[in-house]
């Protein structure tokens, strides 16, 4: 057994609580690029893309979080590559955001009135003139509060990566607690500082709520 002080717990658990945020930010990102595209084919008219997006959206809505993690992680090396945990844990994330966040986005566009598409179809804008110019903008600001809600999500998400060993806030709990055999210290720690991390998050969402719903009534 190793002589930890509660200092070097806590600074170890600082150290990991890093990647946590490095990897929530590359899947959320990501997630974001790889939902816009999802977003476009699935409101699209072509049948085949609106097919893939919503199979998509299914599979991985559909599927645990941490079956996903194991195929991007074990699958690979069916065909011979080798693939980092911190790569697999990027891109499982990555995936699994984007089903979530295109689903939202396509929410928010779709509640959009029928009024203003066909305002816009009135003045002769072509489709992607009214999606830049007319739709996305009022469907982004809807969008902000359930996005802001939905960080929470990843990050809470990123703990099942220690599954595959990729060294986040969990996974350093797992290996302080097996040196210092202090469980309850190690994770209760860890527990405040997912808190920590997403309280803000979700106090921010509920205030982007209450913003949006004060803006709507102004309106009305």
């Amino acid at each position: 057994m190793t002589d930890f002080s509660t200092w070097d717990i806590v600074r170890n658990l600082l150290l990991a609580s890093r990647w946590t945020l490095v990897l929530s930010l590359v899947a959320f990102i990501g997630g974001g690029i790889v939902a816009l595209v999802i977003l476009f084919l699935r409101i699209s008219k072509n049948r085949f893309a609106k097919l893939f997006a919503r199979y998509y959206v299914e599979l991985f809505q559909g599927t645990p979080l941490l079956m996903q993690l194991f195929l991007a992680f074990f699958g690979f090396g069916l065909f011979g590559i080798d693939v980092p945990a911190w790569l697999a844990a990027g891109l499982a994330l990555t995936l699994w955001t984007a089903a979530f966040l295109a689903e939202i986005w396509r929410g928010c566009v779709e509640s959009i009135p029928k009024g203003q598409w066909e305002g816009s179809r009135s003045l002769a804008l072509t489709y992607v003139q009214q999606m830049r110019f007319i739709i996305l903008p009022q469907a982004f600001r809807v969008a902000i509060p359930p996005t802001a809600g939905f960080s929470v999500q990843v990050v809470k998400g990123t703990a099942l990566t220690s599954i595959i060993g990729f060294v986040e806030l969990t996974k350093a709990g797992t290996i302080v607690t097996n040196a210092t055999f202090q469980p309850f210290t190690v994770y209760g720690l860890v527990a405040l500082f997912y808190f920590v991390i997403c309280f803000p998050l979700s106090k921010f969402s509920k205030h982007l709520e209450r913003k949006a719903a004060t803006a709507y009534s102004n309106a009305r």
